[in-house]
């Protein structure tokens, strides 16, 4: 409540800077505003930024150190017996803390001394946050009062607004490039546990995945098997049918839209296309395994073939559909950004216009139909919803499309899925997983960017 209190304030005190400054500017030189340095905009952004840049900076901070400092004070005015102990006690403790503190039940009677300290934690971070309220809406007041006094004929409001924004733009691009190597980085570490336990051979080039841990040394597969070629093989089957589907349908709808459809058939058809991009992953799954799966088995069935209720195919031809967007929307832009100069060269000398299409425009679209393709495919390899509900689970080394497969992605969802320890192979292979993935993804994005620099076309 404190929180969105705070926001509103600023958000009403940034607005009025605005007013005011923009009118301290203007009535600074009798109205005659070719007399200032930048125009009254300018200097309403600049009382504006002081009122709510460092009032949110503020926020941001105390956002991001409030927990972490509530709970040491906590943990300070505990007994001894409760926080002298391990690293993994500790956090058991702080865990307890918070459930109290927001009202789970953890289903057992906590400590009394447990139980007074999620009490304290509760009243400490009400205090901070009514704290944080007031300290925040008098730094915005203050700001919004310093820079209105600040306003002169003279002052280079642009350049000081204009300075701002280009820091904060650098700020979002490095929080950007920050969460891409945090990710990296997230991945490689865990990936590095599980490869200490688990050879990267094995995983790499093993045929039999088995994840479960076996209760017993007596039991079969007792240490697990973590050979993930099934996974890789799943994978690039489904996303060879989606592709198979996709890039035609794809291709020539594109085609279709930039060089044979009417303006007005093109404006109905192309947002038509684009709305499968929107639907949700999940209902594209649903239509898979309750309509799909069973035309793939029944039809079959109808040749003598033996389908299975999950099948690779049922789940690659509903992604396919899935992705021709991807495909269509960006060769469409692609194909109309090609000169129309070497279309009228083309048909002057004497070429039709499917012949035009074929050895004109195409190969002059081919590093951004290319770029559209990888992109399709990078999509396909990412998707696990459809391929849960459609493809089923099982791991099983095959070429054969009438059979259950899994993928990496689907895997990582399982091994993911409810309370997980994570100092175990089973928990840890799924950042294996993910970094394959990963590498894989970005090997198809470098030679997406190699072949679109290799065959780029410029023209005057």
């Amino acid at each position: 409540m404190q929180i969105m209190a705070l926001l509103l304030v600023l958000a009403l005190l940034t607005v009025i800077g605005f007013q005011l400054g923009r009118s301290r500017a203007t009535a600074s030189v009798g109205g005659r505003t070719v007399e200032l340095h930048s125009v009254p905009s300018y200097h309403g952004f600049y009382v504006a930024l002081w009122a709510g840049l460092p009032a949110l900076l503020l926020f941001a901070l105390w956002t991001a150190s409030e927990g972490w400092m509530v709970m040491q004070m906590v943990l300070a005015g505990l007994p001894g017996r409760l926080t002298h102990v391990d690293g993994q006690a500790l956090s058991l403790l702080r865990a307890d803390i918070l459930n109290l503190a927001h009202g789970v039940n953890t289903g057992r009677v906590p400590d009394p001394a447990v139980a007074a300290a999620a009490e304290q934690y509760v009243r400490l971070r009400s205090l901070g946050d009514w704290s944080l309220l007031v300290i925040g809406s008098c730094l915005a007041m203050g700001g919004l009062l310093f820079a209105r006094g600040r306003i002169t004929p003279d002052l280079r409001a642009r350049n000081r607004v204009e300075r701002t924004v280009n820091v904060a733009l650098v700020v979002c691009s490095l929080v950007a490039i920050l969460t891409t190597i945090g990710i990296v980085l997230s991945l490689l570490f865990e990936a590095m546990r599980f490869f200490a336990a688990v050879s990267p051979i094995d995983f790499l080039f093993g045929t039999h995945w088995s994840p479960q841990m076996a209760m017993r040394a007596d039991q079969v597969g007792s240490s697990g098997s973590f050979g993930a070629i099934p996974l890789f093989a799943g994978t690039l089957l489904i996303t060879a049918i989606a592709m198979a589907v996709a890039v035609p349908v794809g291709l020539m709808s594109a085609i279709f839209m930039s060089e044979y459809a009417n303006p007005t058939l093109r404006t109905w058809l192309k947002p038509i296309l684009e709305v499968l991009a929107g639907i949700p992953t999940v209902v594209y799954g649903f239509f898979a395994a309750l309509t799909m799966a069973p035309f793939v088995r029944g039809l079959g069935q109808a040749v003598g073939l033996d389908v299975s209720s999950e099948s690779a195919l049922a789940a690659g031809i509903v992604m396919g559909v899935m992705i021709i967007p991807f495909v269509s929307s960006l060769s469409d832009d692609v194909i109309n950004a090609v000169p129309q100069s070497l279309r009228d060269g083309s048909y002057g000398l004497g070429a039709t216009k499917s012949e035009t299409i074929r050895l004109v425009v195409l190969p002059a679209a081919l590093p951004g139909i290319v770029a559209a393709v990888m992109l399709a495919v990078s999509r396909a390899i990412g998707e696990t919803m459809i391929v849960t509900m459609a493809a089923g689970l099982t791991a099983n080394l095959t070429a054969n499309p009438l059979e259950a497969v899994t993928t990496v992605t689907t895997q990582i969802a399982t091994l993911l899925v409810g309370d997980q320890e994570f100092d175990s192979p089973k928990t840890l292979s799924a950042f294996g997983l993910g970094l394959v993935l990963f590498l894989v993804t970005l090997t198809l994005n470098m030679v997406a960017l190699r072949v679109v620099q290799k065959y780029r076309e410029k023209y005057d």
